[in-house]
Parts: structure tokens; sequence; C-alpha cells
């Protein structure tokens, strides 16, 4: 007998002609409730599939669970102390560079070393369990190029595990600053980065103190105005990792690197110091904000009234005047308008009716008078 007919059976075996419809109803439910869940009960072991799925969400802690966050942080910092550990050194490195040597093939391509895939496997065994992973088919096969005996250049396979351990071990030491431990850094945080970075680049040993607060706000606005195009106030260190402006950051490091060089990197000092001074040139006032009058002697001073307005409309002002923060973007839009962030930049400053496209009002509006483009 299934539950159904055992729920018309009890009803009809108990029903009381005195007892009300309420009564009735109430004994009804209670009866279907344990019949149901006995039911259901029967039928678990039909489909147990559920019980072999992992646990994929763990909740954060609270603000006030102060002893949970501590917990957290405490094993984030050993996970990441751990994998710290598991990267090559620099005594490891220079065994790989002799193993690999040793185990060159002839001939050699020009003045490169060459190795096949036999001497590679062997290296391989010989590196240790650090090196695991970059000895592999996949890897020997994405680094062969035209060789007509099937072999990749030492150099070229050193320099790839090179990267690969820079790019671990600064994925660790970005992590460091995720507070939140999702990912992704905050302002704050990659503020927090760049300060203590400061003293381990010689170019910028010149740089005054009290203007490392200065730069920094440089430095970031950078980073945040191109990867973070919906101003949400936070980067993936994904996005930090795969674009180009740590390497330019990191070149700083280079005691010899060349004036050109540094007139063309963003995070030199001289472009540092070239972008705050023409906004102290900028503030004729000297209240440490731009309006509207002084932003229209910027460059040649040939931006028009017109593209101004739409400038303060659009930037976050305060009390209708420009902070250096915004000023900031409004330069890496200008100075770089064939980047993606810097046409969105522009486009919403064009769009006038936000419409999400031009059209020719639009267009007349502003390239009747304006020669910003």
């Amino acid at each position: 007998m299934d539950w159904k007919q055992a729920l018309k059976s009890r009803l009809a075996a108990s029903s009381d002609p005195k007892r009300s419809d309420q009564e009735l109803k109430d004994e009804e439910m209670e009866l279907f409730t344990k019949y149901y869940l006995e039911w259901k009960g029967g039928r678990k072991n039909a489909s147990t599939s559920y019980m072999s799925i992992p646990r994929f969400y763990y909740r954060l802690p609270a603000e006030d669970e102060i002893l949970l966050q501590k917990l957290r942080e405490e094993s984030r910092a050993v996970f990441l102390q751990r994998k710290s550990r598991e990267l090559l050194d620099n005594e490891e490195l220079q065994n790989l560079w002799f193993l690999l040597d040793k185990h060159q093939t002839s001939p050699m391509m020009g003045d490169e070393a060459m190795i096949n895939y036999e001497s590679f496997l062997k290296v391989g065994e010989k590196a240790g369990s650090k090196c695991k992973q970059f000895f592999t088919a996949k890897v020997f096969a994405k680094l062969l190029h035209n060789d007509p005996y099937g072999r990749i250049s030492i150099m070229q396979f050193f320099n790839y595990v090179m990267r690969k351990v820079w790019l671990y071990q600064t994925r660790i030491g970005l992590s460091l600053y995720d507070v939140a431990g999702q990912g992704y850094l905050r302002e704050s945080d990659l503020e927090n980065y760049i300060l203590e970075l400061i003293p381990t680049l010689p170019q910028l040993d010149g740089l005054e103190k009290s203007f490392y607060s200065f730069y920094v706000c440089t430095a970031v606005r950078k980073f945040f105005f191109f990867l973070d195009p919906l101003r949400t106030g936070k980067i993936k260190i994904q996005d930090i990792l795969a674009c180009s402006f740590l390497d330019d950051l990191l070149e700083l490091r280079d005691e010899e690197l060349s004036k050109e060089s540094q007139e063309t990197n963003w995070f030199s000092a001289p472009s540092a110091l070239r972008v705050y001074g023409q906004y102290l040139n900028l503030d004729k006032d000297h209240n440490g904000m731009l309006s509207k009058e002084e932003l229209s002697r910027y460059g040649t001073g040939t931006l028009t009234n017109v593209f101004l307005d739409r400038v303060f409309q659009e930037c976050l002002t305060y009390d209708g005047e420009m902070d250096y923060k915004t000023y900031l973007d409004f330069v890496l839009a200008l100075e770089n308008r064939k980047e993606p962030a810097a046409l969105q930049y522009i486009f919403k400053l064009l769009d006038i009716e936000n419409k999400g496209y031009l059209n020719v009002f639009s267009l007349n509006y502003f390239f009747r008078v304006s020669p910003f483009l």
C-alpha cells in the first residue's frame, strides 16, 4: 500500500462527525507530512550521487567573528609560506643551468646551445621535485620551433623557468597584501604594496619621503584606470600579473636604466615628478585642487569650454573642482588615447545624452570647435 492509500484509509477510519472541519484538516496535514517523509526516506537510497559532491562554498567570517578571522589569516599565511618554499631558489636555478649545459645536444644553432627531448627528460629527473612541473612534453612542444633535429634552445627554456618562478614569487608577494583573501587587491592594498616596494627600486632613491604619497598615488592610479574599467575599487591579482605594468614598475630595479626608458616609463621618478609638477603649475590658487579655468591651461591650452564642461560633469569633483586622482585619470586618458580604457573615458565625455552611442548632434557639438582629438 502506498502512502496515498494509507492516508485515505487512516482518514476514513478516524472520521468522527463530531469533529470540526479545522481539526480534520490539521490531522490530514499531520498524516500527510508523516507518510510523505516516510516515503521520501524510502527513496533516499535510490539516488545518492549528491553525497559525493564536494563542498565548494565556504562562508567568510563575519566582522564580529574575530577568532575565525584570525584563524583564516593564519591559515593563509601558512599556505603562502608553503607555496613560497616550493619555488626554486638561486642555488637551485644555478644547478638547473649547470645540468642543462651539461646535457646540451650537438650541433649548436648559431651561438645557442640546444637540447633534445631525451636529454631534456634526463635533466628533469636529476633536477629534483621542484623542477618536475617544467619538464613536461607540453612545455617542450611550446618551446619547439624550427630546429631540424627537434630540439629546443636551452636559453629559451631557462628564461621560461625564470619567468614562471618570478610570476609565482610575485603572485605570492601580492597575495600577502590581499586582506580580503579573495584574489584581488583594493586601492589601499596596492598602495601598501608599492609603498613598501619603493626602497627596493634604485631608480627611486632620489625621491624625497615627503613625495612618497604622491608617487604611490600616481603609480596606483595607472593600475586602476586601466584594470578596473567598471570602477569597482578592486583589481584581480591575475590581471595585475597579466599586464605589463608590474614589469615597468620593477624595471626601476635596473641601476643603469637609460634616460629614454625612464622618460617613457610612467612609474619612473622623472615621469611622476613631471605629472605632479604639471598639476602644481596648473593650480594657480594653491588650494590643492583644479578649477575648470585652471584645467583649461593643460597642455597647449587648446581644450574648449564645451569639452571642459563635460569633463567636470562626468568626473568626480569636490565643490566643482578636481583633485589629483581625478586629474591623473584625465592625463592617462589623453596620453593613451588608443587604449580601450582611454577610449571609454573619452566616449563618456562625447556621449552628452547618455545614450550609449554617438549621433550626429553629439559629434557636431564637439567637432565644430574641439581640437582635443
